[in-house]
């Protein structure tokens, strides 16, 4: 018992604030958690550090332990893991999945087993320590934060909840819902976020749709058309620019759960003719898009900007941060992320176009960008609400094949439900902004 307790001490500080009192039967523990995300592993797990402590396998409980510590397992790619040595000397292992779906190690203690076992894989504590790591990443599961359509509960003018349906208005903007109060017995409707709008909500994020999934403002002003909507080109920029600062200023309200590799790079974009750069940051494994920026210049460029704003996104700095030989990046990265505490973020500028060290995922963010830019040409201003707007369509609305066609905030632990998703973000930055 006092042995599992102890375990339990080691991995106290990595998995938070956690408080368990154990009955005298090992086997009906009780335990009070404060931190909320880590009751399902703590449920799931004890029984097998149980089960390791009683039927000890050295190399597994070497393994848990090793995972437990900050750090110490990296993500290199999709079938290759980093594990650092159990002494904390700063060796490392690499621990890969074959083809087979066998993990191999290249540490003294696999390569003599599985010669002496005529190649038996058999797993060595860093194996067990990438097995245990993956484990923990997927019962300490994030907390999701889900956004829901905003649904109508109560009178908007003496606040009580019994209310009822009461028709439909029809105008030129199309049908809305209409409502009657039991208690004061007053009618109202409420089209929350797109108040005073000629057109209904349905034509307007269905131009924003258009718009940022290529078409050009006058090919989106044509297909509307069909709907029976007719706009000049210049309100459906007019509605991407104010709805486009809306949603903005409520997603950044919002604190994704992102890795610990992060990816920089830039691209060189027009704007009114000229040559400037676009600085992009992007989470490594949910593909979400941290932060970016324009600048005039690409070598002169200081980057510390950008990645101050990446910290201030999440609220946290990388692990690992993946970027070109550029040296705006070296300097940003001395200044914002390298500190002589560790563990210290580890900067990786030596990218290849194959193997492990590319930066391939950024490169294809980077083609989207450039599809989009064709069909405008070019931008006008540097502020432009666009590219804040392409933003969050890569953010909350287009799913990715790459991460099981999921958006890069569900992958984050950011869900928004309703069948348009547009709808509910604007209602609930909308909702925000009464507030």
């Amino acid at each position: 018992m006092s042995r599992l307790c102890k375990l339990i001490k080691r991995l106290y500080k990595p998995l938070g604030s956690l408080k368990l009192v154990f009955n005298n039967d090992i086997t009906n523990s009780s335990y009070k958690v404060f931190d909320y995300g880590a009751i399902n592993f703590i449920y799931s797990m004890a029984p097998q550090w149980y089960g390791a402590i009683m039927n000890p396998n050295p190399r597994e409980l070497k393994g848990k332990l090793i995972a437990s510590l900050k750090n110490a397992v990296k993500l290199i790619s999709e079938r290759t893991y980093r594990v650092s040595s159990q002494n904390s000397n700063g060796k490392y292992y690499d621990v890969q999945l074959s083809n087979e779906n066998q993990w191999h190690c290249n540490c003294a203690d696999f390569s003599y087993r599985h010669e002496r076992d005529h190649n038996q894989v058999t797993a060595c504590k860093h194996i067990f320590a990438v097995e245990f790591s993956k484990k923990l990443r997927e019962q300490v599961e994030k907390e999701l934060v889900v956004i829901e359509p905003v649904s109508i509960k109560d009178c908007i003018f003496c606040q009580s909840s019994y209310i009822k349906k009461f028709g439909i208005r029809h105008n030129k903007s199309g049908s809305i819902q209409r409502f009657i109060c039991g208690d004061c017995k007053k009618t109202f409707s409420i089209n929350l976020g797109f108040e005073k709008m000629k057109h209904n909500p349905k034509a307007v994020t269905t131009a924003i749709q258009l718009y940022f999934s290529g078409e050009s403002l006058r090919n989106t002003q044509k297909s509307i058309r069909l709907l029976g909507v007719h706009v000049s080109h210049q309100t459906i920029y007019n509605w991407i620019n104010k709805y486009v600062s809306l949603m903005q200023k409520y997603i950044e309200k919002l604190r994704p759960q992102v890795s610990n590799t992060w990816r920089a790079d830039e691209l060189w974009i027009k704007i009114k003719g000229d040559m400037k750069y676009l600085f992009a940051l992007m989470d490594d494994e949910t593909r979400y898009l941290i932060a970016h920026e324009v600048a005039d210049t690409k070598y002169k460029h200081d980057a510390r900007t950008l990645f101050r704003k990446g910290k201030e996104a999440v609220g946290k700095k990388p692990a690992r941060l993946i970027t070109d030989g550029l040296p705006a990046y070296y300097d940003a990265f001395k200044k914002e992320f390298y500190t002589m505490k560790s563990p210290r973020t580890e900067h990786i500028n030596a990218i290849k176009m194959s193997g492990d060290m590319n930066n391939n995922r950024m490169e294809r963010f980077n083609g989207e960008v450039r599809d989009r830019e064709k069909v405008m040409r070019s931008l006008k201003i540097k502020t432009t609400p666009i590219l804040a707007g392409y933003q969050i369509y890569h953010n909350y609305i287009r799913e990715h094949q790459g991460i099981g066609n999921l958006t890069p905030a569900e992958k984050c632990g950011i869900k928004i439900e309703g069948d348009n998703k547009w709808v509910t973000l604007i209602q609930n930055a909308s909702k925000r902004e009464i507030r």
